[in-house]
């Protein structure tokens, strides 16, 4: 029984030190001149389904929840943010080229169609991110109609 209090004290003291290793979430400024939604003047329903299912981990608008500060969650919700501005940041659309936008809404599509994205983990705190097969679909159609009259 002493041997379990001393290691439950030890990972205690642990999560208490790991506490005190910052991880930065400051959002960098966005310019409207390449932001995704601004610079294609989305419609306020794509606009909508865009910022609730994506920004938070494709773009420069994270909104951290509470949950979001406390080690070692910090740092999994970090990279996870980190990985998906890597891939695809809505904030800096303009400054990507022609080829590399084609691509990413190709991708965007793709992983709309099979679900890949939003992430399940993030729907199950983000309701609002939770698209339905219609929402879906017109996100969809939406990016194809861009692909298709070169307009990205």
């Amino acid at each position: 029984m002493a041997t379990v209090k001393k290691i439950l004290f030890w990972v205690l003291v642990g999560l208490v030190i790991i506490q005190f290793i910052p991880v930065d979430k400051t959002n960098v400024a966005v310019k409207s001149s390449v932001n995704f939604v601004d610079v294609k003047k989305t419609p306020p329903k794509i606009r909508t389904l865009i910022k609730s299912a994506c920004y938070d981990c494709h773009s420069n608008e994270t909104v951290y929840p509470k949950y979001a500060y406390f080690a070692p969650i910090s740092w999994s919700i970090k990279s996870h943010v980190n990985e998906g501005r890597e891939h695809l940041n809505f904030s800096v659309w303009g400054t990507y080229n022609t080829d590399l936008k084609k691509s990413m809404l190709d991708k965007s599509i793709q992983t709309i169609q099979t679900k890949a994205m939003p992430l399940p983990g993030y729907m199950v705190y983000h309701k609002e991110a939770n698209l339905s097969d219609a929402e879906r679909a017109l996100l969809v159609k939406y990016f194809e109609e861009m692909i298709k009259t070169n307009s990205y």
